[in-house]
């Protein structure tokens, strides 16, 4: 290994992973669980066994869970992950007792508590369930529970999934106020092109977003267990590290690693500062209803002035959405720069847009989006 390599496992983010007090782990299905046999009993108690052993030297932890869907897999004969979204509910519903069943039994041998929070994106969404379950898992955290987060697959839709746990769990992260997430997978770190292929090797740190380009990621998991893929971790770990969250990738083999001197796999540096809950919600987990579209002076007040968006400013409008709903807003060239709470129906404003505060009726002299409601994305 070169110096260069070796600085790479020993650089500050790695060193702040090392020492988060607060850590958020996600485990993916390929590692736990086999299309023949469900649940690996042996790989979720040498999981447990790590995760104890952090705890054990003061650490919180969150564990958020992959497996129900895998882990109903063999009970129901199936043979392989169901595509339908009914046969999944089924599947989910069978394999969540088992998982849950299975992480109470292996954490009490360290006189560790479980606590199981089912979440939907919709608990996300909303913003009264996104307090909700900012409270419950605190309240867990601080009562010495281990909570164990998953996607509640027995009544989620097409509609309202999350489409992944890497990214539950980055939302989760910023949720728990976490200093660092770690995903675990069957891979051991981001490669700079295929792991198959003798060529590729491993990227050792991510510090901005260029270092990304020209790697090619996969877009799903090798296994067939899983739904996300190393590209779902890469977009999760740009998540959490846009809020102020430095992020581990490696393989759930080298979890004792990761969870000790943090000298494995890939980390994701911290490359925003840490957001409130209200704007984390804007940028990355509320439901966008609609579009307005800013010429370059809107996107300047916006993103650089961290000014309100008044209607002078707006060029155009799409979706029916009305006031109190999150929008995006995007720039002349069409890339959505920030996102924000819209103080006007969508049939008001095209009356509006364009036209300056004096000249509009004293009812509507207001924002369209004001400073407080704005999560700038760029």
């Amino acid at each position: 290994m070169s110096s260069g390599e070796l600085a790479a496992l020993t650089s500050p983010t790695r060193n702040a992973i090392s020492a988060a007090r607060r850590v958020v782990v996600k485990i993916g299905s390929s590692s736990l669980t086999t299309a023949e046999g469900g649940l690996d009993e042996n790989r979720l108690a040498a999981l447990v066994e790590t995760v104890a052993a952090r705890m054990a030297e003061g650490s919180q932890l969150v564990l958020v869970s992959s497996g129900a869907i895998a882990a109903g897999i063999a009970p129901l004969e199936l043979g392989k992950r169901p595509k339908d979204l009914a046969t999944q509910q089924a599947a989910a519903s069978v394999g969540q007792q088992a998982l849950a069943h299975a992480y109470a039994a292996s954490f009490a041998r360290f006189r560790l508590t479980v606590g199981q929070v089912l979440l939907t994106a919709d608990d996300v969404v909303r913003r009264a369930h996104y307090r909700n379950a900012h409270r419950t898992l605190h309240r867990l955290l601080n009562l010495g529970a281990v909570p164990v987060v998953n996607e509640n697959d027995t009544v989620a839709t097409a509609e309202i999934r999350f489409g992944d746990n890497d990214r539950l769990a980055a939302l989760v992260a910023h949720l728990v106020g976490a200093d660092a997430l770690v995903l675990l997978s069957d891979v051991d770190a981001l490669y700079d092109g295929d792991p198959r292929d003798g060529a590729a090797g491993p990227v050792r740190e991510i510090s901005a977003a260029r270092d990304l380009e020209g790697i090619t990621v996969g877009a799903s998991g090798a296994s067939g267990l899983g739904t996300g893929g190393m590209a779902s971790k890469v977009q999760a770990a740009r998540v959490a590290c846009s809020a102020g969250i430095p992020v581990l990738l490696t393989s759930a083999d080298l979890a004792g690693d990761a969870l000790g001197k943090a000298d494995v796999g890939t980390v994701f540096a911290a490359t925003g500062p840490r957001l409130s809950a209200r704007r984390f919600w804007l940028a990355h987990a509320a439901g966008a209803q609609g579009r307005l579209h800013l010429d370059e002076g809107a996107v300047d007040a916006v993103l650089r002035r961290r000014r309100s968006l008044l209607s002078a400013g707006v060029t155009g409008v799409e979706g029916a959405f009305e006031g109190g709903d999150v929008v995006e807003l995007a720039g002349p060239s069409g890339a959505v720069v920030a996102r924000g709470v819209v103080c006007f129906d969508a049939a008001e404003l095209p009356d509006l847009i364009g036209r300056s505060s004096h000249e509009l009726p004293f009812e509507q002299r207001r924002e369209v989006v004001h400073a407080d409601d704005l999560a700038p994305l760029t």
